[in-house]
């Protein structure tokens, strides 16, 4: 192309010609001077970017060194350990020093008060069961807006903190990797979520909500009807019941391993009761309301699986109706399997059944899939999906203000399943908690509420819309007063090639009694003895044998076929902890905005704010940031008072009674030169420890995570670069 300006035809160009050339080369020289002002912009960046890396060294957990210390230590004081509070990378659980010993007073309260429960259930059911009764009926009558209020709340608020700048602090050590792959994770939630409700209420409970459809929603046995009984059932097993589990474990994920605190509930109320309140009456409390509601949640499942499997060999043998006395027996063996594997030593064997258990119950969901209505299931999926989503806030809303018989349907479902959720928080987030380490709050928390629930709305559409299916086609067994043990044998009964089915089911379910009795065991186990991962034996069995003492009680209180008795004592027994659940919420926040990740963001901030005000006033466009001292009370704490014991007492070290003792940050070493070797020699010479039955948890508490501690030299600042772009009289109040 020939340019207008050099025509090779020896003519100069005429006026237009001329017009047009001016006209494109002022277009032109814009935009050439802002690539210009760009390419100086990011020359500069470059070069500013390269002496502030200069000055600013390597990233250190230990207080500056070089001429500014000393200042320091005449205008601040001394930190723990020579640290100030915002470079504390965290304390695990495993580099604290403790001593692990039963704590007489809470075993001796929560022991006592469920033993006597259970000698009082077994010789005077009546007794319990009028007592029972009539609390219940003040419960749903007066406390069931506790429930549903406290299901909303702990949802809203988890994920208003998944989301805000605390979701990236992670439930660890500073730079520390997760213990766990993400896959491994993702299965090992999924595990936790598989039990005994898909087998149970995956079949029965949509069915129910279809036939007999929640009041003023729908009518009986219509398509809308069956819809509304999925929504209904994702509802009561969904988000709102993940988020529980959420709330505690991600509670104690972070004392323990962020904090350094023992995996006990009333770690987690440090900063909000005080250590000494913790240590003594508030903690104590907390515990034993933690795990008196562990008990009846616990045993409330054990009943159930009773239930099932008495089905089961009822069918099986051909026996006739199962009787309370045979649900007795049933639990008294399956509670002699416990024991054996609690003492023998064969937990190692069990768990492998319980990882081959969560298998067998994937296999017999995809069964159910590939040999009952296929095509029909994969629309009813997605549907069911939808439906729940949209008609989410409706079932909030839900309560005695919307009539009698709406808040009886919430007394016998959404209240009793918020109490159980409740009661199950402790061992289920203690699980949880043990196998996220390192992750981040965020991940963890839209993690534990997104993954499992989105799991479980598959297996429970595929079991719950299999048995509408067979209902409305009048398949063989079904009818509208069907009991829910029946209705997952009468499914697997009208499906072809699986009459060997039912026997494997009694073995899962056998299996997962033996193994739920014993992890919850465990964790009471540790709740009782301060803490201590692998408690001693007997205290485990004590536990095991309490909590089938209570399901059997549980079962007295109504009959065979009757879930009356195992509602009752869930929701009265989860009011206390409803209200422990509220305050792990306000405790958890509190302890956040001290953390030393939310403390170096604040940090941040306030510098950056003071230094561009002050740059820009000095300097107007042309200054950068650098960082430099300041005078006291011009720098970036904007008003925080960083020696204040809610940011330092959390990382003074002390020995096994409690007194401080030195540590060095920057290596890692104790001043008396103990190391956590010595601390699992004399565990290992003091006590004999069994394992926990539980694959995940039992791993997830002996693999050794990287520390992920991050210590380097830092150069000693050169005052010779100080500049007043870091100075600033604009600071900011400390939010907390």
């Amino acid at each position: 192309m020939t340019d207008d300006s050099t025509r090779t035809d020896g003519q100069d160009p005429g006026p237009d010609q001329q017009s047009d050339s001016t006209t494109e080369a002022a277009r032109r020289a814009p935009r050439e001077r802002i690539m210009a002002d760009a390419r100086r912009v990011r020359d500069d960046a470059k070069r500013v970017g390269r002496e502030t890396g200069r000055n600013l060294g390597q990233f250190d957990y230990r207080r500056p060194r070089g001429p500014v210390k000393a200042d320091l230590e005449d205008t601040h004081g001394h930190y723990p350990h020579d640290t100030h509070p915002i470079l504390v990378p965290g304390i695990a659980i495993d580099e604290q020093r403790r001593k692990y010993s039963l704590d007489k007073i809470i075993f001796a309260i929560a022991g006592g008060l469920t033993v006597a429960f259970v000698i009082w259930g077994i010789t005077s059911p009546s007794s319990v069961a009028t007592v029972a009764q009539t609390a219940y009926d003040w419960a749903t009558l007066n406390v069931g807006w506790l429930f549903n209020l406290v299901a909303i709340i702990i949802l809203v608020s988890l994920l208003i903190l998944a989301f805000s700048s605390y979701g990236k602090i992670p439930l660890g050590k500073d730079g520390e990797k997760a213990e766990f792959s993400t896959f491994s994770w993702v299965a090992m939630l999924f595990a936790a979520g598989i039990g005994i409700g898909v087998l149970f209420f995956g079949p029965s409970e949509p069915l129910t909500y279809f036939i007999s459809p929640p009041p003023l929603t729908n009518d009986p046995e219509t398509t809308e009807a069956l819809h509304g009984a999925m929504a209904q059932t994702y509802f009561h097993w969904g988000f709102h019941a993940w988020a529980m589990y959420a709330l505690v474990g991600g509670a104690i994920a972070y004392a323990a391993y962020r904090r350094g605190r023992s995996l006990l509930l009333s770690s987690i109320f440090q900063t909000l009761f005080g250590k000494r309140q913790t240590e003594g009456f508030a903690g104590k409390l907390v515990d034993i309301f933690a795990i008196v509601a562990t008990l009846f949640g616990t045993a409330a499942a054990l009943g159930i699986a009773a239930m099932q499997i008495g089905t089961g060999v009822s069918i099986v043998a051909d026996a006739g109706p199962m009787t309370n006395n045979a649900l007795v027996i049933i639990i008294l063996v399956l509670t002699l399997g416990f024991i054996i594997s609690a003492v023998s030593g064969v937990s190692k064997g069990i768990r492998y059944l319980s990882s081959i258990n969560i298998v067998l119950t994937v296999g017999i969901v995809a069964l159910v899939l590939f040999l009952g209505p296929t095509l029909y299931l994969l629309n009813l999926l997605p549907s069911a999906l939808m439906e729940y989503l949209g008609s989410m806030f409706d079932m909030m809303g839900r309560s005695l203000s919307w009539g009698a018989e709406t808040q009886e349907f919430q007394s016998l479902w959404t209240v009793y399943y918020w109490a159980w959720w409740i009661s199950w928080s402790p061992f289920v987030g203690t699980f949880i908690a043990r196998i996220s380490r390192g992750r981040s709050i965020r991940q963890f928390i839209l993690g534990t509420i997104f993954i499992p629930s989105t799991l479980l709305f598959v297996a429970y559409g595929i079991m719950g819309g299999t048995s509408i299916w067979m209902y409305r086609s009048g398949a063989s067994g079904f009818t509208d007063s069907m009991e829910a043990p029946e209705v997952f044998f009468t499914l697997i009964d009208n499906l072809p090639y699986v009459e060997w089915l039912p026997f494997v089911v009694i073995i899962v379910l056998s299996i997962f009694f033996i193994t739920s009795a014993d992890s919850a065991s465990v964790v009471m186990g540790m709740l009782t003895s301060r803490g201590d991962q692998e408690p001693k034996k007997w205290v485990v069995v004590f536990w095991g044998l309490v909590m089938s003492g209570i399901a059997v009680v549980m079962l007295l209180l109504g009959d065979a076929s009757a879930l009356e008795g195992l509602q009752q004592l869930v929701i009265v027994t989860a009011v206390p902890f409803a209200f422990v659940m509220l305050f792990i919420i306000v405790a958890w926040f509190k302890e956040l905005r001290t953390d030393p990740r939310a403390l170096r963001r604040q940090y941040a901030l306030n510098a950056v704010d003071n230094a561009v005000v002050a740059g820009a006033d000095a300097y107007g466009d042309d200054f950068a940031l650098q960082v430099v001292p300041t005078e006291p009370g011009d720098g970036a704490n904007g008003g925080i008072d960083s020696e204040h014991e809610d940011y330092t007492d959390w990382y003074q070290r002390t020995d096994e009674n409690g007194e401080p003792v030195g540590f060095d940050y920057e290596t890692g070493e104790w001043a008396d030169g103990w190391t956590p070797d010595d601390d699992s020699a004399n565990s290992e010479e003091s006590s004999s420890t069994e394992e926990s039955t539980d694959t995940e948890a039992t791993a997830a508490s002996t693999t050794d995570a990287d520390s992920g501690t991050a210590s380097a030299t830092e150069s000693d600042p050169d005052p010779a670069n100080d500049s007043e772009a870091a100075v600033g009289s604009d600071r900011r109040e400390d939010p907390s």
